[in-house]
């Protein structure tokens, strides 16, 4: 669906002043940018293209790509544009015909395919992961050398009818080389996947097992969740000696990061990952290029569990990899999805939410939100009582960061930043991330003056929470890993040595409490407040949502629902009705092809 940009600024930059014919009107109207318009342009002249339409076609198909889209749904893109939108010259009946037979399609610039319009490299890498996941599906099943012991295994590390859904994934799991093991958080996803690698132990003996997530966070959170679950009474000292060790990557690390390259890795299809068993957590949160760059590098014998939740946000890059693949293969090869729907770990407020969001109830969410729990609440942004108590809980998480930051007790101020997040769905504007971030420092400041004698504003400070924007396999960051800049505690405050100020270091919360100088640190950004897409693979015990305004863009119920999920204790959602309503009826749109390659029969 088309959602126009506005701009009175003639100098802004998403206009293409040089744009000619179709491609000027759509940018003009705000539905194209320069950049659609430039790539289409050159493509255009390339490829010897001078049909007005065909590059129309070109240029939507790179805003689609932008937008997180595989491929442009002509028929979606029409809709969006009717209504209150600007009346458009859309190309009529035959449109996608001129585009399969123009040149930039002989050329393989373009893809027509399935009444949608490819950029070549989305249509082969979504080719290439039906085509991986269907060889995969179609191969031999692992030998289950003693079915009878098997099913005791897992009788003794799902017992009783409380985990008979964990059971039952497990082993289906066992059984398979490929599952896709989805639920909602708290429903017992790390409890099946640690039970299931028990269990894979025992019928197979040893094996290569690698745990990886997206992110840094996400794979720490995996690691430790797993390490948990193994503590658990049903687990014998022999199935933690056969899982000892286990550590969790991410996937660039996994795949084996390349200098210069972001999508291309050492391991591939020839050079395969050398694992008999390969978990992805959060795969919700995987794109299509990244899905298919791990699908070739999977060996046809090794044992696929692709975890998470379809119904969080997708990936920040083209895809919908993990929703696709739950509705494309629950038609195909039903045996390859095993859902978990029980809830076990929130408390009544925060899952009952989940569940009426997930059910797309809107005054279901309201009744929950205005129930009076005091582990849900809802908070108007037109009330000024609500705003003081809001700058008062995140002055005072603010203060408690910073005061555990200069107690020289890092891991006391990972645990603080960690209690308490502050999410949006926008990085600028009123409600975005930059504004609330200055916002938060502006009152630690009024609250506990200029820190340690040095004039306040500085961009480093005692206190300052941090999150890691890109990778940086130098160091071991990865994007998502957080942090805490605290005063070094190997120095002594009375005797600092050298300088005119503090000694600071920067301690992720990565279990090590890894310790870096600030100078070493170039992609950080501060974290009083953070993105809703962010904060994927991540939880904490308090959780506040800033909804933007019910005609913004992002407010859909994938990301009201990620930001919901990521409390474990309490949520305040400071919102109006309307925000609210708009958010649990909205859902965002994304256009692929993947779910109809692999139940091409589904309506």
């Amino acid at each position: 669906m088309i959602e126009p940009w506005e701009s009175d600024d003639p100098a802004d930059a998403r206009l293409a002043r040089g744009a000619e014919g179709l491609l000027a009107t759509f940018n003009a109207a705000g539905v194209l940018t320069a950049a659609d318009v430039h790539v289409a342009t050159r493509t255009a002249a390339l490829a010897g293209e001078t049909d007005d339409e065909v590059r129309l076609a070109v240029a939507l198909a790179v805003r689609a790509a932008r937008h997180g889209s595989v491929c442009m749904d002509p028929a979606s893109l029409r809709a969006g544009g009717e209504g209150d939108g600007p009346e458009l010259p859309w190309p009529g009946e035959g449109w996608l015909e001129r585009v399969a037979a123009s040149p930039l399609a002989a050329q393989s610039v373009v893809r027509v395919d399935g009444g949608m319009v490819y950029l070549d490299r989305y249509w082969r890498e979504e080719q290439q992961v039906h085509d991986d996941l269907v060889a995969r599906l179609d191969g031999p099943s692992p030998e289950v050398p003693d079915p009878a012991a098997l099913e005791a295994t897992a009788a003794r590390l799902f017992p009783g009818e409380g985990y008979a859904e964990q059971r039952a994934a497990a082993l289906a799991a066992a059984r398979q080389r490929t599952t896709v093991l989805t639920g909602g958080p708290g429903t017992g996803k790390t409890t099946t996947v640690a039970g299931l690698l028990a269990l894979l132990t025992h019928q197979r003996g040893p094996l290569r097992i690698a745990l990886t997530a997206p992110t840094g966070k996400a794979a720490a959170r995996l690691q430790e969740a797993v390490e948990d679950v193994q503590r658990a009474d049903r687990f014998t000292d022999d199935d933690r000696s056969r899982l000892a060790g286990l550590t969790a990557s991410t996937l660039h690390r996994l795949l084996g990061w390349r200098p210069g390259s972001r999508n291309r890795f050492r391991h591939h299809r020839g050079n395969r990952l050398p694992h008999d068993v390969i978990v992805v957590d959060e795969t919700s949160m995987v794109s299509l290029t990244m899905m298919a760059r791990l699908l070739e590098a999977v060996r046809p014998e090794t044992t696929l569990v692709l975890v998470g939740d379809p119904d969080q946000l997708a990936s920040v890059e083209a895809g919908a990899v993990l929703a696709d693949l739950v509705a494309g293969l629950a038609r195909r090869t039903p045996s390859a999805v095993a859902s978990l729907t029980t809830t076990h770990r929130f408390g009544s407020g925060i899952g009952e939410l989940a569940q009426a969001l997930r059910g797309a109830r809107p005054d279901d969410v309201l009744a929950q939100l205005r129930s009076g729990r005091p582990d849900v609440r809802l908070a108007d942004p037109a009330d000024p009582v609500a705003l003081t108590r809001l700058r008062e809980r995140l002055t005072a998480h603010a203060v408690a960061v910073r005061g555990a930051a200069t107690g020289r007790d890092p891991a006391r101020a990972v645990a603080v930043a960690e209690e308490h997040r502050l999410l949006c769905a926008h990085r600028e504007g009123p409600w975005g991330v930059e504004h609330w971030n200055r916002q938060v420092e502006r009152w630690l400041g009024d609250a506990v003056g200029s820190p340690l004698g040095t004039a306040w504003g500085q961009e480093w400070y005692a206190g300052r929470p941090v999150l890691v924007t890109a990778n940086d396999y130098g160091l071991g960051l990865f994007n998502g890993d957080t942090g805490v800049t605290v005063l070094d505690p190997d120095v002594d405050p009375e005797d600092p040595g050298p300088g005119s100020g503090p000694r600071l270091r920067v301690v992720m919360a990565d279990g090590a409490l890894t310790r870096f100088a600030p100078s070493r640190l170039g992609d950080i950004a501060t974290l009083h407040a953070m993105t809703v897409h962010k904060s994927q693979g991540s939880q904490a015990d308090e959780v506040t949502v800033l909804l933007p305004e019910p005609d913004s863009p992002l407010l859909t119920r994938e990301l009201f629902y990620t930001a919901v999920t990521r409390a474990r204790e309490s949520l305040l959602v400071v919102g109006s009705e309307a925000a609210v309503r708009a958010a649990v009826t909205t859902t965002a749109q994304r256009a692929t092809g993947l779910r109809r390659r692999l139940a091409p029969d589904a309506d």
